[in-house]
């Protein structure tokens, strides 16, 4: 199963794009994530309909942030690109009249379920601005 890489190499973007202050073109942002331009549009196309970026045409326009990285966490990137959904649960549904299969089901969603609200609770705890201080640290 292919993951999903999007919200990694979004964040890698916008804390970028944060720290330097500026536009960026999808060209730009498409060279340095080393993609096609088009799948950049699309992705930050996602991430301005939930009012994280906005884009500007013409000569001189890009994609910029619409609020300081303080105010933007790897929840509300997350939700942007995939959803309000973090986890699925791999549920079998081969023989619903199973009881084995029910209770095999019923303990994964469970599972899920509390691995789901951990992650929501650390990615809301999480500003793009302290992964932008994290890398100043390491730099």
């Amino acid at each position: 199963m292919r993951q999903d890489g999007r919200l990694a190499r979004m964040i890698h973007v916008l804390v970028h794009m944060g720290l330097l202050g500026g536009r960026e073109t999808s060209e730009r942002i498409a060279q340095m994530l080393n993609t096609n331009p088009v799948v950049v549009r699309r992705t930050m196309a996602s991430l301005r309909q939930h009012g994280i970026v906005e884009s500007e045409g013409g000569r001189g326009g890009g994609w910029s942030l619409t609020k300081p990285l303080e105010e933007i966490t790897i929840l509300d990137v997350q939700r942007a690109l995939q959803g309000e959904t973090l986890l699925d649960a791999p549920l079998s549904n081969d023989h619903p009249s199973c009881p084995v299969e029910r209770a095999a089901n019923a303990s994964l969603q469970l599972a899920f379920q509390t691995a789901e609200q951990t992650l929501e609770r650390e990615f809301a705890r999480v500003t793009l601005a302290d992964i932008g201080k994290a890398a100043m640290v390491r730099a």
